[in-house]
């Protein structure tokens, strides 16, 4: 029997909810990260920053680690078992974040909480089994058919 034959885990059965939410959370982050970015880099050149430059670069590392986890969400969308990693980064990289803004005496407090709030969540979506079946990933000692 060809690989064009035999079903995948990727592709067979309905999509399980929890990895589409957990993509639509990736690609909620993917989506804040290029408003901010262009935000950034916006004021940065329009406005008076005390450091055009900065600013500039800040905003163009925003747009540019967008890319993760929206490439992540298509992915998980998308079923590919590489996508996991990427979502499961981007969450763990949200959580200082999420800390530093809750830190702050001002309106970042609320954003910190949401971040916190969305990463949290995405990350128990995307460690649970149903989705990590769904993406055709084996757990350590488990071979599934590396034998036949």
């Amino acid at each position: 029997m060809s690989s064009e034959q035999t079903p995948t885990p990727q592709t067979t059965g309905p999509r399980p909810r929890r990895l589409t939410y957990a993509a639509l959370l990736a690609a909620l982050e993917g989506l804040a990260l290029v408003v901010g970015g262009v935000w950034i880099l916006v004021l940065g050149l329009t406005g008076e920053p005390d450091d055009r430059q900065q600013a500039v670069t800040g905003g163009i590392t925003l747009v540019v680690l967008a890319l993760l986890p929206l490439l992540a969400a298509r992915g998980l969308l998308g079923r590919r078992s590489w996508s996991r990693g990427p979502a499961v980064i981007t969450q763990l990289m949200a959580l200082p974040v999420a800390y530093n803004l809750l830190q702050a005496d001002s309106m970042a407090i609320p954003a910190g909480i949401a971040l916190a709030v969305v990463a949290v969540a995405a990350l128990v979506l995307l460690v649970n089994p149903e989705t990590t079946r769904a993406l055709g990933i084996r757990g350590p000692g488990n071979p599934g058919d590396v034998g036949k």
